[in-house]
């Protein structure tokens, strides 16, 4: 039978509460040392009304951890300075579409941080930068995580294909989580990025109007692989009724529009929305071509030849 230790006098319950309710319960033992005693800390692991899922952290409760308390005994694991790190934090901080290892928590920590001698308490993927100061890391969000341009940069950094990091680039943007502006400003920070070529020229098509992965596969795929004349994109149109429309790629002076599928073009509504757009510019004169988003990935050869005939026929523009 479990004996409950002496209780030290004063005991700082409120502070304890205060602490306990700013971290989710979680602590690490030497902060829980500050409010209890030894044998009073030991008392609460061992009568379970605590619980220690690795050495050094506490759980101020018995049943099973939630997820952002898993995230705390992470971080806190990790040590001081650590944070919560790509995907992981990106997640947290509202980007969606990106299931890849979301069992896996990343974490970053600066670079000469002590090494762990224990085993980590969730599945961790550890990085590890020269640049994590101020700027980086959120002053504000627990459990401690990078704010989120650094969150998106990194997340498009460790992506395992470049098609990937050019996803995570662009949902960013296209989700509203960031501006191009902030995510150059951490490129320019961090000389050492992986993929910094890369980074740097999908910004670049981002910026230009290209803001979904679709639009940056047909940048890249179809319009630079084959040598096709830059277009402009997502140009702003007026339909018949007034409201604010936009066209993925225009030829303007060829009066040519080309328009990427992805899945949400499948469903009956928006699939009515865009033959009643399409209908609108071949009455202005617009030749209209569709591509499904495969295609242009998988087939940009027929994409390219379609649209190089489309510009061939046309005395405005230069092939």
């Amino acid at each position: 039978m479990t004996v409950a230790p002496m209780t030290r006098f004063p005991l700082d319950e409120d502070g304890l509460a205060a602490v306990l309710a700013a971290h989710d319960g979680v602590l690490d033992t030497r902060t829980a040392r500050a409010y209890l005693t030894r044998g009073e800390l030991r008392w609460r692991v061992e009568s379970g009304r605590w619980q220690q899922p690795c050495h050094g952290i506490v759980v101020a409760q018995s049943g099973p951890l939630t997820v952002t308390q898993r995230l705390h005994v992470a971080v806190r694991w990790a040590g001081p300075g650590a944070a919560l790190a790509g995907l992981t934090a990106a997640r947290l901080q509202g980007l969606c579409g990106f299931d890849l290892d979301r069992e896996v928590v990343h974490l970053l920590r600066p670079v000469g941080a002590s090494k762990k001698t224990t085993d980590p308490p969730v599945h961790l993927k550890l990085h590890y930068s020269r640049v994590l100061g101020a700027e980086d890391v959120h002053p504000a969000r627990r459990p401690a995580q990078t704010r989120t341009p650094r969150s998106v940069m990194d997340a498009a950094a460790w992506m395992p294909t470049a098609r990937g990091t050019r996803a995570v680039l662009a949902a960013s943007v296209q989700q509203g989580l960031v501006r191009v502006a902030d995510l150059r400003s951490v490129v320019r920070r961090n000389t050492r990025m992986d993929r910094r070529g890369l980074i740097g020229s999908a910004l670049d098509d981002i910026e230009g109007g290209s803001h979904a992965l679709s639009e940056l596969d047909f940048t890249s795929l179809v319009v630079q692989a084959f040598r096709l004349p830059a277009p402009d994109r997502q140009v702003e149109r007026r339909d018949a009724s007034g409201r604010r429309r936009w066209l993925d790629v225009v030829y303007e002076r060829a009066h040519v529009v080309v328009e990427i599928d992805g899945a949400a073009h499948a469903d009956a509504l928006q699939y009515w929305d865009d033959m009643s757009r399409d209908n609108e510019l071949k009455l202005a004169g617009y030749t209209v071509f569709r591509f499904p988003a495969f295609m242009v990935r998988y087939s940009p050869h027929i994409v390219a030849a379609t649209i190089r005939r489309a510009l061939c026929g046309t005395e405005s523009e230069e092939i």
